[in-house]
């Protein structure tokens, strides 16, 4: 590729507001060398809250259950800024529920019909 064309792509992504630094960056050294550098490393996201009736789904459950388990505190709700009600649980206390729990007593969640056996 001629230098002047590379000057011309670099100009152009500069200019770009939908790309971000990094991005150009990776772009910039695919056409120069060939080879894009390491990715970045993944940001820390936020944590995520679901609502009661996707935990409900994932668990493969009722959205009474759901609530018994936050009444026990196994699955503590979250609020979010500014709300009064509950918004939902996080979806981590969720997993670690999920994992916390091996799969053949997790039919013994208080609630559930097996454990009224």
């Amino acid at each position: 590729m001629l230098p002047t064309t590379f000057k011309l792509l670099r100009s152009a992504l500069e200019t770009d507001p939908t790309v971000d630094g990094h991005d150009r960056r990776r772009l910039l050294a695919l056409l120069r060398d060939g080879t894009p550098p390491p990715p970045a490393p993944p940001a820390p996201s936020d944590p995520r809250i679901l609502r009661r009736a996707e935990a409900a789904r994932r668990l493969g459950c009722s959205l009474r259950l759901i609530d018994r388990l936050a009444r026990d505190g196994l699955l503590p709700k979250r609020r979010l800024p500014g709300r009064q009600r509950a918004a939902g649980v996080l979806e981590s206390d969720l997993l670690h529920l999920l994992t916390a729990t091996p799969a053949p007593a997790a039919a013994r969640l208080p609630g559930s019909k097996e454990s009224a056996r």
